[in-house]
């Protein structure tokens, strides 16, 4: 009796099972907010000394959810794309009181952000999760 081993091996070596791809502009944009949280942490690092004040405390936080935003959006968590949104639009206004330099950069990354986390394959990549 012979046994088909062409078969075993194509199983073995050849078939994964089906995987779930992060579209590219998704990972982008996760990395892009965990490393404006750690960048921003270590940046006001010397003011964390004064954790009791409502501004050192409320900048800790935002670059936490950045953080959080991130890792979660990475990992298909459906939620933490419209956390990074709102982020975002947070500091969109936020810019209101600076130059208005600052915002059309956070205007148009807003529209960066929100085109990379909605287009058709994150959609699809968020509703599998």
């Amino acid at each position: 009796m012979r046994v088909d081993t062409t078969t075993a091996q194509s199983t073995k070596f050849n078939e994964h099972p089906p995987m779930n791809h992060r579209p590219l502009s998704v990972t982008l944009i996760s990395c892009l907010f965990v490393a404006a949280g750690v960048i921003g942490i270590i940046y006001h690092a010397s003011e964390l000394k004064d954790l009791a004040t409502p501004d050192v405390s409320l900048v800790l936080f935002a670059r936490m959810l950045a953080i959080l935003g991130g890792v979660f959006t990475l990992r298909g968590a459906n939620w933490a794309r419209w956390l990074l949104v709102a982020w975002i639009i947070y500091h969109v206004i936020l810019s209101f009181f600076h130059s208005s330099a600052e915002v059309i950069m956070h205007f148009a990354l807003a529209i960066v952000v929100v085109i990379s986390l909605f287009h058709p394959k994150a959609n699809t990549y968020f509703k599998k999760k």
